[in-house]
C-alpha cells in the first residue's frame, strides 16, 4: 500500500481514525478548535487553514479503502504575526528585486513559540520519511495552486528536523532549475532543499543532579544548586513582591472562576496597550479553554493589600499520557510519561507596575508548581537571557524552510547554515553563564 495525500479545507478528518494524543495541550484538537471557533485563525486572522491528510491507499481492496496515517496543518500567509522565527530579511530580499514573498505557507501552532510535533498521527503510526515526504509533496501542491513563495515549518521536534533535512536534497542544479521554471516544462521534477535553522530557548529542568537527578523536593532545594550571590538575589526578589504586599496565589482547572479569567484578560490586554496594540486572543478563546481543557490550565494571581487582582500568569501543562494511550510521540516511543511532562508559560500582564513582579508570577510561581506537580520541565516561552541567570537552561529550537524560487535557494541556504553557527556559539555561552555551581552545572553536549 503506497501513501498518498489529500488536502482539505474542514476538521472532517478528525472523525475518520482514532488519533495520538499530541505531545504537548497545543497540538489538542480542543485547543485548534478554540482558535477556529473565535477568530484567531481563519482568512480574516490571515491564518488560512489548509490539512493535508496523509493516507494508505489499498487499491486491491474491494472498497479501494483509504486509511488514515497523518494530518499535518498548513497556513496560507501575508505576514509574519505570531510566528516567532523571523524571516521579514528575505521578503525585503525578494522586495528588492520586484518580487513579491507573500503569499507564503507556515506549519506551526499560532501564536505559540513552544517545540513540539507538528503533525497529527494515528493509533500505531510512527512518523517517518514516508509520511514526511507525502506532507512535503501537498504542500508543494498548495504552493503552486497559490504561488507561495515558501514553507516554514516552526519550533518542530529534533527528530522531525532530522528527517526532514537527512530525506531532502541539500544543494540543487540552480541552472537546470531556472530554465525549468522560466519555461515551464521540465524533464524531471526538481526537489527543492530543505534548510535549517535553529534558535535558543531556556527551559527549567526539575532535575537535582546533586541527588542522583531526582526531582526537586523544594524551592529551596532548587535554590541550592545555584551559586549562593544568584540564591541570594533570588530571595531578595520574591521579598520584594511580599514588602509590597503581594500575596500570589495558584488556581488549577475548574477551581479558576468566570470572574478570574476575567480580571486575567483585562490584564493580558494590558500587556499590549502599553505598547499601542491589540491581542491576538480573545476572552472568548480563554472562556473555550476553560470549557474544554481544564485539566491542562493553571492560574498564578497576585492579589494586593486590598485583596484585587494586580497581575495574572496563564500556564498550560501535560498531563500524563500512558503507553496504552500512545504508540508513539513524533516517532518517540514514550517509555515514562513522567519525564516528558512539562509547563508552559504562555500569558501575563499586570494593571501596573511592581518590582519583581513578572519573575515571580511568571517563573517563581511556575517553578514551584512544576515541583508540586513532579513535572519534568518548565517552558518559560521564547526570548530573555533574564531566565538564564535564574536557571533555565539554553536549548535548542530547530524550524525548516523551503523556498520555491531557485534564485534565492543559494543566499537562503547559507543564511541559514551561518544562523545556525552563531546560535550554536550563542548557546555554549550562554551555557557558560549558568548560575548553578559546579556540582550541578549540566553538561553542555546534553542540550542537543
Amino acid at each position: 500500500m503506497s501513501l498518498e495525500y489529500a488536502l482539505i479545507n474542514d476538521t472532517s478528518w478528525q472523525s475518520q481514525t482514532n488519533w495520538q494524543t499530541p505531545d504537548t495541550p497545543f497540538m489538542s484538537f480542543a485547543f485548534w478548535q478554540a482558535l477556529a471557533d473565535t477568530g484567531a485563525i481563519g482568512e480574516q486572522a490571515g491564518w488560512l487553514p489548509i490539512f493535508i491528510l496523509v493516507h494508505r491507499f489499498n487499491a486491491d481492496a474491494e472498497d479501494a479503502a483509504l486509511q488514515p496515517v497523518a494530518v499535518m496543518p498548513v497556513f496560507i500567509k501575508g505576514h509574519h504575526r505570531g510566528e516567532f522565527v523571523f524571516d521579514h530579511s528575505w521578503a525585503e530580499a525578494y522586495a528588492r528585486y520586484g518580487l513579491d514573498y507573500y503569499p507564503r505557507l507556515v506549519t506551526s501552532v499560532p501564536y505559540t513559540p513552544i517545540t513540539g510535533q507538528r503533525l497529527w498521527l494515528a493509533k500505531g503510526e510512527r512518523l517517518n520519511e514516508d509520511i514526511f515526504k507525502t506532507a512535503i509533496a501537498g504542500i508543494d501542491d498548495i504552493a503552486q495552486q497559490v504561488g507561495a513563495s515558501s514553507w516554514h515549518g516552526l519550533f518542530v521536534t529534533p527528530n522531525l528536523a532530522s528527517i526532514a533535512t537527512t530525506s531532502m536534497p541539500t544543494e540543487i542544479d540552480i541552472e537546470r532549475a531556472i530554465a525549468a521554471q522560466q519555461s515551464g516544462v521540465e524533464s524531471a521534477p526538481i526537489e527543492m532543499p530543505i534548510f535549517e535553522r535553529q534558535g535558543c530557548q531556556f527551559l527549567w529542568q526539575n532535575k537535582d543532579l546533586l541527588n542522583s537527578s531526582q526531582p526537586f523536593a523544594n524551592f529551596d532545594a532548587f535554590l541550592m544548586t545555584l551559586k549562593a550571590k544568584k540564591r541570594k538575589t533570588i530571595r531578595a526578589e520574591r521579598r520584594k513582591v511580599a514588602e509590597q504586599g503581594i500575596i500570589c496565589q495558584r488556581k488549577i482547572g475548574d477551581a479558576i472562576s468566570d470572574a478570574d479569567w476575567k480580571a486575567f484578560y483585562h490584564c493580558y490586554v494590558m500587556t499590549y496597550a502599553v505598547r499601542g496594540q491589540q491581542p491576538y486572543l480573545t476572552i472568548d478563546f480563554f472562556m473555550a479553554l476553560a470549557a474544554s481543557m481544564s485539566e491542562h490550565i493553571m492560574l498564578a494571581q497576585a492579589l494586593d493589600a486590598d485583596g484585587e487582582i494586580i497581575a495574572s500568569s496563564l500556564f498550560l501543562y501535560d498531563t500524563p499520557v500512558s503507553n496504552s494511550d500512545n504508540d508513539s510521540i513524533d516517532g518517540d516511543v514514550n517509555n515514562d510519561v513522567d519525564n516528558n511532562a512539562t509547563l508552559y508559560g504562555r500569558y501575563w500582564g499586570a494593571l501596573g507596575e511592581y518590582d519583581s513582579l513578572h519573575f515571580e508570577l511568571c517563573y517563581y510561581q511556575g517553578i514551584e508548581f512544576a515541583i508540586e506537580q513532579g513535572l519534568a520541565s518548565f517552558d518559560p516561552g521564547t526570548q530573555g537571557e533574564h531566565k538564564l541567570v535564574r536557571g533555565f537552561i539554553p536549548t535548542t529550537t530547530h524550524s525548516l524552510h523551503r523556498i520555491y524560487d531557485p534564485r534565492f535557494v543559494p543566499a537562503i541556504g547559507d543564511f541559514c547554515a551561518r544562523d545556525r553557527m552563531h546560535m550554536a556559539q550563542y548557546r555554549k555561552q550562554a551555557h557558560e553563564a549558568l548560575p548553578f555551581n559546579a556540582d550541578n552545572m549540566p553538561a553542555f553536549d546534553t542540550l542537543h
